[in-house]
C-alpha cells in the first residue's frame, strides 16, 4: 500500500533520520501515539485519525519500520502536543491493520487492533518522534471459580444489554460467547460500551482480572436501566401521538356530520379578527387574494394541527404590514435647512447634497429617490444624519443593522415550511416604523460577511435597486412588497468593504474627520449640553471654558470623529457630580491646568521634531478606515552585503514601494552625492514603527525615497513637513488617495508643510477653509521636488 508518506523514504532529512533513529531503537521501546477521547482495549480493532504534525510523523514512524504503536489516552483533551507528563501510565500496544492518508483535509486515517497492556517507564528522546520505554502487561491470572461466575454473569448481561439495542444483531452476542477469556471478555464488552473515555481508562489500568470483570459488570448494568427507561419512554411517546391521531380524526368526522345534517359551525373568534385585518389592512388586490385563500385554509384546519400556528402567524405579519401610503407631507426645504444646522456643524457639502434631494421630492413626489450612502471614520455623524433626515421629511425613522451579517435570509426571510421562520430584516424594520415610506437606515453596510447560508450581499441587490424593489420579494411573505417609497439611507467605514455591485446603486457622500476648531464646535454646541444633561447637571453647576475644550481636544483626542472628546467631557462631569452629590453647593470652574488630576497626564504630543531629528526619518501621511494618521518611516544602515530587511508589518503593496525607492536612490547616486559602492558594502532596514498595525499602500513612495537617500546623505530632514505620494521608476510622483483625511492628520499632528503629488491639488479644496490657512502645500511633480523641499 503506498502513502503520502512512503512517498519521501528514499530522501534525505527528517523522515530519513526518524528511520535510522527507528532501526536504532531497543527492544523494549515503544512509538507513543496520544489520543483525545478514545480508549483501546486488547483485542478491539479501532480506526484512528492522525491530524496533528508530531502525531503524523509518530505513525509514519512506525508504518515504516513495521513497528507497533503505543496507543495511549492523554490527560488534558485540549492539550495540543501533550509531553510525558501529560500522558495516562497504561496504555494499549496495537499493529497497524490499514494506513491511508488523505489528499483533500491532510489527515492520516490507520485502522489497529489491540494486543495487550503496557506501562510507561520513562521517555525516550532523540528519535525524532514520540517514543517511552514500556513495561508489557500481558493477563497471566489463573482462571478461578470468582472468575468464572463473574464471567458468566457478564455474558448473561451482555446479552441483555444488546437486546434491549435498535437493530441489534445475533452476530453480537455469537461473538462474544466464543470468547473464552474472561480479561479479553471484560476488554471487549468495555470497549463496546457508550462511556466516557475517562471511565474505559479506568478499566484499562484495573489489572486484576477479578476486579475488571466487577467494573464492567456495573458499566453494563448502568447502561441496561438506561435502556430500558428510553424503551419505557419511547412507547409512552408513540402512546400520545396515537391519541392525539385519534382526536384529529374523530374531530374531521365531527365536521363531516355537522355539515351533513346542514348544521353551521360558527367560525372561531381568532379567524374572525383576521379577517377584520384582512379587510382593514388595504392590501393590493393579488395579496389580498392570497391572504384570503390563506385563512380558508385556515380555517378548515383543525387547532391541533401543527400548521395551525405557522398560518395564524402568518396572516398576522400580513395584515400587520403598512401597504397603503400614508398622506404625504409637504416638504418644508427651509425647515430641513434648519434641522440640518441645528443637528450638524460643518459638512457643508453633505448637508447642500441632502437639502437638493429634498428639492428634488417636492418638485417630483413620485421619482425615483437615489440611495444615498454616507462615508467616513467612526464618530462623524453618518447615523444622526439619517435621523436628521427623517425629522425633514417627518417621516419614521427605523435602523438595520448589518454588520456581521452572513445569512441571506437575514435579508430576503426564511420560507415558512422551517420552524420558527421569520420575515427578513427589512420587513421586520417596515413592520415596526408602520409607514412604508419610513427612512430606513443601513448601518455598516461595508460588514457585511458572508457563509455557508447564501450571499446577503447579493440578496440587497433587489432591495436597494429602485427599478426592481418595487416588487420585493421576501421569503416568508411569498407576497411582492414595494419598498419604491423607502428612503434607504446607507452608511459605510471604507468604501473597499462594499460589493461593487452594491456600490454601484448607490450615491457615495464621504465625510472626512473634523478639524480642531469644527470638534470646538460641535463640542460646545452639542457634547457639553448632551453630558451635562446626562449627568444631571446644570451650567451653573460645572463650567468648562473654552480653553479647556481646546486642551482636550489638543491633549487627550486625536481621532477623524467626536466619541473619544464626547467621552472625556463626559469624564470630567461624572467627576464634578460627584463632587455635587457630595455637596450640593458646590460650583466648579474646570480649567487647563486641572486636566491632568481628572483625566491623567496628556495622552498626546508633538513628537515630530524629537523623531524626524536624525537622517533617515521622514514623517509620512496615511490613510486609515478611521481617519488619517502619521506615519514614521526610519531607514538604518548596518555593514552587510547589500540586503533590504522591512519591518513593521508592511503589506505587499508597501514592500513593493520600498524596493521602487531604493532602486531609485541607486540610479541617482551622482546626482544626490552618494558613493555607489556602498550599496554593496551595507545592509539597509527600513522600519515603520507600530509594528502591530498593518500598513499597505503604494502612498508612503516618496517618503521612503526621502529616508533613504537622507540616509546615505547624512542629511537630517525637516521635522516640520510631512510627505505623501507614489513614485515611478523614473521619479515622477504619482497621485494618490485619502488627501482630505491625510491633510486633517498633518494638522492635528503639529505639521505646517505638506508635500502631495501635484494632480491631488484639485483634492485641497476639499479641506476646509480654516485649516488650508494653517498649512503650506507643495505640489511635486518629482521626487527632486521633495528632495529641495525636504532637505536643506
Amino acid at each position: 500500500m503506498t502513502t503520502d508518506s512512503d512517498s519521501d523514504t528514499s530522501e534525505s532529512g527528517p523522515a530519513s533520520q526518524a528511520i535510522s533513529a527507528a532501526s536504532a531503537m531497543p527492544e523494549e521501546t515503544l512509538i507513543l501515539l496520544p489520543v483525545r477521547n478514545a480508549v483501546l482495549f486488547p483485542g478491539m480493532v479501532l480506526p484512528f485519525t492522525a491530524g496533528r504534525q508530531q502525531s503524523k510523523e509518530d505513525v509514519q514512524a512506525a508504518v515504516r519500520r513495521q513497528k507497533p504503536l503505543g496507543i495511549v489516552l492523554q490527560l488534558d483533551p485540549q492539550a495540543r502536543d501533550p509531553g510525558f507528563d501529560g500522558l495516562n501510565t497504561i496504555g494499549t500496544v496495537a499493529n497497524v491493520v490499514r494506513y491511508v492518508t488523505s489528499p483533500d483535509d491532510g489527515a492520516h486515517h490507520l485502522i489497529c487492533q489491540g494486543v495487550e497492556r503496557f506501562r510507561l517507564l520513562a521517555p525516550v528522546e532523540g528519535l525524532g518522534f514520540r517514543a517511552a520505554r514500556v513495561d508489557l502487561l500481558p493477563d497471566t491470572a489463573p482462571s478461578n471459580s470468582a472468575i468464572d461466575a463473574r464471567a458468566l454473569v457478564l455474558r448473561q448481561r451482555a446479552g441483555e444489554m444488546i437486546g434491549l439495542l435498535p437493530n441489534a444483531g445475533v452476530d453480537l452476542v455469537r461473538a462474544l460467547d466464543a470468547i473464552e477469556a474472561p480479561g479479553l471478555l471484560a476488554d471487549t464488552i468495555a470497549g463496546l460500551l457508550d462511556i466516557p473515555p475517562e471511565r474505559k481508562q479506568e478499566i484499562l489500568e484495573t489489572l486484576d482480572v477479578c476486579k475488571r470483570l466487577d467494573k464492567v459488570l456495573d458499566a453494563v448494568a448502568a447502561r441496561i436501566d438506561v435502556l430500558r427507561l428510553s424503551q419505557e419512554i419511547g412507547e409512552q411517546t408513540r402512546g400520545r401521538l396515537d391519541q392525539r391521531q385519534r382526536e384529529m380524526m374523530l374531530r374531521e368526522q365531527l365536521r363531516t356530520i355537522q355539515n351533513e345534517l346542514g348544521e353551521t359551525v360558527e367560525s372561531r373568534e381568532e379567524v374572525r379578527k383576521l379577517n377584520d385585518a384582512i379587510q382593514a389592512a388595504q392590501m393590493p388586490p393579488d395579496v389580498e387574494s392570497h391572504a384570503r385563500k390563506e385563512l380558508d385554509r385556515l380555517e378548515r384546519m383543525p387547532e391541533a394541527s401543527s400548521e395551525y400556528s405557522i398560518s395564524v402567524s402568518y396572516l398576522e405579519w400580513v395584515t400587520e404590514l403598512p401597504w397603503q401610503l400614508p398622506p404625504q407631507t409637504p416638504i418644508d426645504i427651509a425647515r430641513a435647512r434648519q434641522t440640518l444646522d441645528e443637528a450638524h456643524f460643518g459638512l457643508d457639502k453633505v448637508k447642500r447634497r441632502i437639502l437638493e434631494y429634498l428639492g428634488v421630492r417636492k418638485l417630483n413626489p413620485g421619482g425615483k429617490a437615489p440611495i444615498l450612502c454616507f462615508l467616513g471614520p467612526p464618530g462623524v455623524g453618518k447615523t444622526s444624519l439619517g435621523q436628521s433626515i427623517a425629522r425633514a421629511l417627518e417621516r419614521p425613522f427605523v435602523r438595520v443593522g448589518l454588520g456581521g451579517v452572513h445569512d441571506e435570509a437575514e435579508i430576503r426571510g426564511h420560507r415558512r415550511t422551517y420552524i420558527g421562520a421569520m420575515p427578513g430584516n427589512i420587513i421586520q424594520a417596515i413592520r415596526k416604523a408602520g409607514a412604508r415610506n419610513c427612512v430606513m437606515m443601513l448601518d455598516e453596510l461595508d460588514k457585511l460577511g458572508q457563509g455557508i447560508h447564501g450571499d446577503p450581499a447579493a440578496a440587497m441587490l433587489e432591495v436597494l435597486d429602485p427599478e426592481q424593489n418595487a416588487s420585493f420579494r421576501d421569503n416568508y411573505l411569498a407576497v411582492p412588497f414595494d419598498l419604491s417609497a423607502v428612503v434607504f439611507v446607507a452608511t459605510a467605514n471604507q468604501a473597499e468593504g462594499i460589493p461593487g455591485p452594491l456600490r454601484d446603486r448607490m450615491e457615495i457622500l464621504d465625510l472626512p474627520g473634523y478639524t480642531e476648531a469644527e470638534k470646538f464646535q460641535i463640542a460646545r454646541r452639542f457634547l457639553v449640553p448632551r453630558q451635562l444633561e446626562a449627568c444631571g447637571l446644570t451650567a451653573a453647576q460645572c463650567e468648562l471654558p473654552d480653553e479647556t475644550l481646546r486642551a482636550i481636544i489638543r491633549d487627550y483626542t486625536r481621532e477623524a470623529g467626536v466619541r473619544a472628546l464626547e467621552r472625556q467631557i463626559g469624564a470630567i462631569f461624572r467627576y464634578v457630580a460627584l463632587r455635587v452629590a457630595e455637596d450640593p453647593s458646590i460650583s466648579e470652574r474646570v480649567e487647563p491646568d486641572r486636566l491632568p488630576s481628572i483625566l491623567g497626564q496628556r495622552r498626546f504630543e508633538s513628537e515630530v521634531a524629537m523623531r524626524t531629528s536624525l537622517p533617515g526619518v521622514v514623517t509620512g501621511l496615511a490613510w486609515t478606515p478611521v481617519g488619517g494618521d502619521l506615519l514614521f518611516i526610519e531607514a538604518s544602515s548596518t555593514p552587510g552585503s547589500g540586503r533590504l530587511v522591512l519591518t513593521g508589518q508592511l503589506g505587499d503593496v508597501m514592500k513593493e514601494s520600498v524596493q521602487a525607492a531604493l532602486t531609485l536612490v541607486k540610479s541617482r547616486c551622482e546626482s544626490l552625492h552618494i558613493d555607489c559602492s556602498s550599496f554593496d558594502k551595507r545592509d539597509i532596514h527600513v522600519h515603520v514603527p507600530a509594528g502591530a498595525v498593518a500598513k499597505d499602500g503604494p502612498s508612503a513612495g516618496v517618503a521612503m525615497f526621502v529616508a533613504i537617500a537622507s540616509l546615505f546623505m547624512g542629511r537630517a530632514v525637516r521635522s516640520d513637513c510631512a510627505v505623501t505620494g507614489e513614485i515611478s521608476l523614473r521619479g515622477i510622483v504619482l497621485p494618490v488617495g485619502g488627501i482630505k483625511e491625510k491633510l486633517l492628520a498633518a494638522l492635528r499632528g503639529g505639521i505646517s508643510t505638506v508635500l502631495l503629488p501635484a494632480r491631488n491639488a484639485a483634492d485641497v479644496e476639499d479641506v476646509p477653509v480654516d485649516a488650508r490657512n494653517q498649512m503650506r502645500f507643495v505640489l511635486l511633480e518629482t521626487v527632486d521636488d521633495a528632495m529641495r523641499e525636504l532637505i536643506q
